[in-house]
């Protein structure tokens, strides 16, 4: 069957059989592969991606469900105009351990960012609650979600410039 995906921002088309995965779709068939395939059960958030702007774990979902809809991926977040806030959060505050899980991490809490500009270190945790990361507390990325809720512009201002770029 042929589906097509708004994917990115561009409609994405693709022969695939109905049973293939959003996350082999993306992986496989686009070449996006920072979206991860970790445990196969739906319980790490490895593979989690904006589906209509709500994180939603690729690896249950099928690419046929997805077609007709946006699917933002990690490859997003930056853009011409430098990082994300979220991505220079988890820079500044070393919320990046061996990085398995942050594309996930960082989509999910692009998706929280967007719906509450100021959410508490709480709500972080709650959305981020369906992710496990192995390699630490937590800590350094609700620091790295939190610092990007205080800096929504300062972090494209500071990666444009340290590209070489003026802001």
């Amino acid at each position: 069957m042929q589906v097509t995906i708004n994917v990115n921002g561009e409609d994405r088309t693709a022969e695939v059989e109905p049973r293939h995965l959003l996350v082999r779709f993306l992986r496989d068939d686009l070449g996006l592969t920072g979206t991860h395939w970790g445990c196969d059960t739906s319980n790490c958030g490895t593979c989690v991606v904006l589906y209509d702007g709500e994180p939603v774990k690729s690896c249950t979902m099928l690419a046929a469900m997805a077609a007709g809809h946006r699917v933002r991926t990690v490859e997003s977040l930056e853009t011409a105009d430098g990082l994300d806030p979220v991505q220079q959060g988890f820079i500044e505050q070393h919320g990046l351990q061996c990085g398995f899980c942050t594309p996930g991490m960082m989509l999910t809490a692009r998706a929280l960012l967007d719906r509450d500009p100021d959410p508490t270190d709480q709500e972080i945790r709650e959305a981020i609650s369906g992710q496990l990361c192995r390699c630490t507390g937590y800590l350094n990325i609700v620091r790295a979600v939190r610092w990007a809720a205080h800096h929504p512009t300062e972090a494209t201002v500071t990666a444009g410039a340290s590209a070489g770029s003026t802001p």
